[in-house]
């Protein structure tokens, strides 16, 4: 196979199975290594099967993995990951700007259609959209050369009352959650001034661009993350 970026030969794309997994374990890490549970339950597989394909990827030459510790990707195997996680995250892009997807559907069908694209497709895609740096979920999206741009934002559960911060990427996957999070407008971009946060429950009131208060949940508010802004900053 032939790299479309640079015409260098590839050596023959991992399956789908493979794939799954080395970007299970790039989403699992933290930092830098994964455990077994976590990947499984990502995967919904059983820690035993999670165990095989560990001992298989680290043959393949994609992870360093000792039985009963934690694995962790090779610089091949996160240069695998990547190109999978841009392929994926452009894809939600077109969907969404190109196609009229809605914005918690896009997750599931990009999940489908992943595995079936080239990079020459990808870039195609890329250049398409011009080159967009985030997915429709604020995600990053990965440059072609695997490159990442560093991600300092923080859970929104983290914040403090009167803390001005703005949403940078939403966490959940859960087309539920998603739906909830853009008919209340707590999506990337938006603006939010917290108000309150409980001390008892965790329970976080904000109150957004148009004075409009309302309360979340600290499971919730885990997974919407957010940047400070300056007072300057509207």
């Amino acid at each position: 196979m032939e790299d479309a970026m640079n015409g260098a030969t590839l050596p023959p794309a991992p399956s789908a199975s493979v794939e799954d997994y080395l970007k299970a374990i790039w989403e699992s890490a933290e930092p830098g290594a994964a455990s077994t549970k976590k990947v499984a339950d990502r995967l919904a597989v059983s820690s035993a099967s999670v165990t095989n394909m560990f001992l298989r990827l680290q043959e393949m030459g994609f992870v360093e993995y000792e039985r009963y510790r934690r694995v962790a990707l090779t610089e091949r195997g996160r240069d695998q990951a990547l190109r999978l996680v841009r392929r994926h995250r452009l894809i939600e892009t077109f969907l969404l700007d190109q196609l009229g997807y809605s914005w918690e559907d896009v997750h599931e069908e990009a999940e489908r259609l992943e595995h079936a694209a080239s990079d020459r497709f990808a870039e195609g895609l890329a250049e398409l959209l011009g080159h967009p740096n985030q997915d429709p979920h604020g995600d990053p999206i990965p440059a072609a050369d695997g490159t990442l741009k560093a991600d300092d934002s923080f859970p929104l559960s983290s914040t403090k009352a009167d803390q001005r911060v703005r949403i940078y990427r939403v966490g959940d996957e859960e087309a539920e959650k998603l739906a909830y999070l853009q008919a209340h407008g707590l999506v990337p971009g938006r603006l939010l001034k917290v108000r309150e946060v409980r001390a008892l429950d965790g329970v976080i009131t904000v109150e957004d661009e148009d004075d409009e208060a309302r309360s979340i949940g600290s499971r919730l508010a885990g997974s919407i993350f957010v940047r400070n802004v300056s007072e300057d900053e509207g």
